[in-house]
């Protein structure tokens, strides 16, 4: 058994997002106990200081605050029944924030099990890529029980630059959502208003620049130009083929509530023909490259 620590914190998921977080708790002096069922994540999150178990259950007898950054719905249900498959005792006063962009019902679903189990489960999914991770660019949209929500503000604090509380469970995804719509937008803005100034004859870098600088701009703006710029879509910040995954999510919610978003709709053939063009490993800046194609 691992010595406890009163600041131990334990991370599910050691993959791009959910690894650069545990470091940088480590980092930030918490002691951390990753699980991944990925050796090799296990081994570079290992190298970083990061205490590694073999199974989640073992993670959970040694954290009362853990982190879950998982790639899926099942990903999620098996953690779940890992965790309900620990004795009361360990389960007692266990807290879960649960950080993935996944289906908003996947996660009441999981939270009404685990609340029959005696475990919070807080939805807190993250704004920001896994580049701006490394630098601890973050927010946290976090939504649940209030209390238990400030009981991770010092781990929030570990890897995020701000965390927002907003109120009842699943508020988080529902933000996380409306803003990736934006993320959709900005990314086919910036490649069509580059390569328009491009096409216009301006020099490349004067003109991201000056957009940079000016009332046009955005976030995603000021990271993906110079991606766009210099036509290098790897290593990839957000894989276009883990993209269409939160496509399906916004369309979905924008179905839900019943609202006309031409301007999203307009962007969803323009990352479908990046994924035709093979490019589901680059990063979602590549379509750029699908307007240079479709321009003379």
């Amino acid at each position: 058994m691992l010595e406890k620590q009163s600041e131990s914190v334990g991370v599910i998921g050691l993959g791009i997002m959910g690894g650069t977080i545990a470091r940088n708790l480590v980092a930030a002096g918490h002691r951390v106990i990753g699980f991944d069922p990925d050796a090799a994540r296990c081994d570079e999150a290992r190298a970083a200081g990061v205490e590694i178990v073999d199974a989640a259950r073992m993670l959970i007898a040694e954290a009362r605050q853990i982190l879950t950054s998982l790639p899926s719905s099942e990903a999620l249900d098996q953690t779940v029944a890992a965790i309900g498959g620990v004795s009361e005792s360990e389960r007692r006063g266990l807290v879960v924030a649960e950080l993935s962009t996944l289906p908003l019902s996947c996660k009441q679903a999981n939270r009404e099990r685990l609340d029959g189990a005696g475990v919070v489960l807080l939805d807190c999914p993250l704004s920001g890529t896994g580049a701006q991770a490394l630098t601890r660019d973050l927010a946290v949209y976090a939504s649940g029980d209030a209390e238990a929500c400030k009981r991770f503000a010092g781990v929030f604090s570990g890897f995020s630059r701000v965390n927002h509380y907003l109120g009842e469970f699943g508020n988080g995804t529902k933000m996380k959502l409306v803003a990736n719509l934006l993320v959709a937008i900005h990314n086919v803005a910036a490649a069509e208003a580059i390569l328009l100034g491009v096409k216009g004859g301006l020099d490349p870098s004067t003109l991201c620049e000056i957009l940079a600088s000016g009332a046009g701009t955005s976030r995603i703006f000021e990271m993906r130009a110079p991606m766009m710029v210099d036509e290098s879509y790897e290593p990839a910040t957000m894989k276009l083929e883990v993209w269409q995954k939160d496509m399906a999510l916004i369309r979905e919610f924008v179905a839900d509530c019943g609202v006309s978003t031409p301007t999203f709709s307009a962007t969803e053939p323009i990352y479908e023909a990046a994924l035709e063009a093979g490019r589901n490993q680059q990063d979602t800046a590549a379509v750029y490259a699908v307007l240079q194609n479709c321009s003379k």
